[in-house]
């Protein structure tokens, strides 16, 4: 478990899967050997294994707790979905709510519950099946989803010829939120709370968010899958499969490398590796890690 102060705020990394899952050559086709050379020093063990080739990401989810609220931010997979063209998240067995508990937090003691887009791999925990209906994982939460990617989202469900959105995790772990009255719809930019900005970052899905966290002298940015590799900080036009607007997910990558690196936050990824946060310094050829 990854426990890291921001100011007076505590957030926990809550591990699903950390895995070496794709061909570095079907995510990143810009990477070359010259790139390996310059950058294989940190690269490996943790972010590339070098046997297979492949990226090393990490699945997780964020607990946020400042007085006394416990947020949850992003929910994983889950267990027992079935993901036939996601080997490595299909059908988990994962302990995920006994590290949510070891991090100090029980499903009915979350207070909400953020996404920072609708994608399966970020709302699988959101609900859990109960004689056969799915049904709200944390009862007493709020949870706040982007309004721009319900819609999209929502459309894309709505034929019943076609398969439903997001290999079903739509109807699984969003509709029943919404049912159930537990959900609140927002667009960005949107203040939360004293401590939390909504900002709409979109591009890898319409509604993207990120959320800025100001907790007096210390600042934190939680940026989901704005980027999914450090090799993207260096390369910011680098973008990872599956965006919605390749050329608005670049424009969201680089404004929010900026924000960071000009306030100092601290970033928390969503799939990210070791150590898993970090910042972003702005440097004279562009962007550099600092994880």
């Amino acid at each position: 478990m990854q426990v890291f102060k921001v100011g007076k705020a505590t957030i926990t990394r809550i591990e699903e899967t950390y895995l070496p899952v794709y061909p570095i050559a079907d995510i990143f086709p810009e990477f070359s050997e010259a790139d390996l050379k310059e950058h294989g020093h940190w690269l490996a063990p943790d972010h590339y294994e070098i046997a297979s080739k492949k990226i090393k990401l990490s699945v997780h989810s964020w607990l946020l707790q400042v007085d006394g609220k416990k947020i949850l931010i992003d929910c994983c997979c889950g267990n027992h979905k079935p993901r036939p063209t996601r080997p490595h998240w299909n059908m988990l067995n994962e302990p995920w709510l006994d590290r949510l508990a070891a991090a100090g937090a029980r499903p009915d003691e979350i207070d909400m519950v953020m996404c920072t887009h609708l994608h399966h791999d970020h709302l699988g925990w959101n609900t859990q099946l109960r004689d056969g209906k799915w049904v709200p994982t944390f009862p007493n939460a709020r949870y706040v989803f982007s309004k721009v990617d319900f819609d999209y989202f929502q459309k894309d469900d709505a034929d019943p010829a076609t398969p439903p959105a997001e290999f079903g995790t739509f109807r699984e772990c969003v509709v029943p939120v919404v049912e159930a009255g537990r959900a609140d719809l927002v667009t960005g930019p949107h203040k939360l709370n004293e401590f939390i900005d909504i900002l709409p970052a979109g591009g890898h899905s319409p509604g993207h968010f990120v959320f800025k966290m100001n907790f007096g002298s210390s600042t934190a940015m939680i940026t989901g899958d704005v980027f999914h590799h450090l090799l993207q900080i260096y390369y910011p036009d680098w973008n990872f499969p599956k965006n919605s607007n390749v050329n608005e997910a670049r424009i969201s990558r680089r404004r929010v490398f900026e924000d960071c690196a000009a306030t100092g936050a601290m970033v928390f990824p969503g799939h990210v590796g070791s150590p898993f946060a970090g910042f972003i310094d702005k440097t004279d050829k562009g962007f550099r890690p600092r994880f």
